[in-house]
């Protein structure tokens, strides 16, 4: 249930965001018509590594994927618990209940971390280099395969609202490379994400 310390949902004004998360991007006004961006080069390393610190901070993964420290001065990162995703002993079972006025609202954790709306509730994973719990066993073309097709691991369930892939999924190889090489050399924290559930509030179990 959502409880009210940890796990009392609050609605949110994130709709119309949730909306963009999964809605095809547009062409960059950027680009004139004909060309593509160039793609940056080859990195590896260390420079691969801090490239990919860097898109994780400009993409803002630390919001959702990272839970909060609720101090008196409001929430902040728990950084001992960097990327790990939604907290395993912070139990929702059952998806927040839509007011049939507004069947599309949408409410979150207090760490962000989980997110409930019309589709069920979906949890942060746990993207740390934990290899049991984490992604630390993912390959890069399971990383980009997820990112371009919106399926688990690139083969498996969908990945749900609010995770941006699609617009993730447009960023070079050499970039989706640089995200699972930094990830991947994050601090591995042991953290077992549950599965999503469905508007019915029964787990989305992976295709057979």
């Amino acid at each position: 249930m959502y409880g009210r310390r940890i796990l009392s949902l609050l609605a949110v004004p994130a709709a119309f965001a949730i909306a963009g998360c999964n809605r095809p991007a547009q062409p960059s006004a950027e680009t004139p018509a004909g060309e593509t961006a160039s793609a940056p080069a080859a990195l590896s390393g260390e420079a691969q590594i801090e490239r990919g610190r860097m898109l994780v901070i400009g993409g803002g993964c630390h919001d959702c994927h990272t839970p909060k420290k609720f101090t008196d001065k409001g929430p902040e990162f728990d950084y001992d618990r960097a990327l790990s995703g939604h907290p395993q002993d912070a139990k929702i079972d059952a998806p927040f209940k839509q007011d049939p006025k507004s069947p599309w609202s949408t409410h979150a954790n207090d760490h962000l971390t989980a997110w409930s709306g019309a589709w069920g509730v979906s949890f942060a994973a746990n993207i740390t280099g934990d290899m049991n719990t984490g992604i630390g066993i993912w390959t890069d073309k399971m990383f980009m395969d997820a990112m371009r097709t919106g399926k688990h691991m690139g083969t498996s369930r969908q990945i749900l609202p609010p995770m941006p892939w699609n617009f993730y999924g447009q960023l070079s190889d050499e970039d989706l490379k640089a995200l699972l090489a930094y990830l991947k050399s994050t601090k591995p924290i042991a953290n077992r994400v549950p599965v999503p559930l469905g508007p019915d509030g029964k787990p989305i179990e992976a295709p057979q």
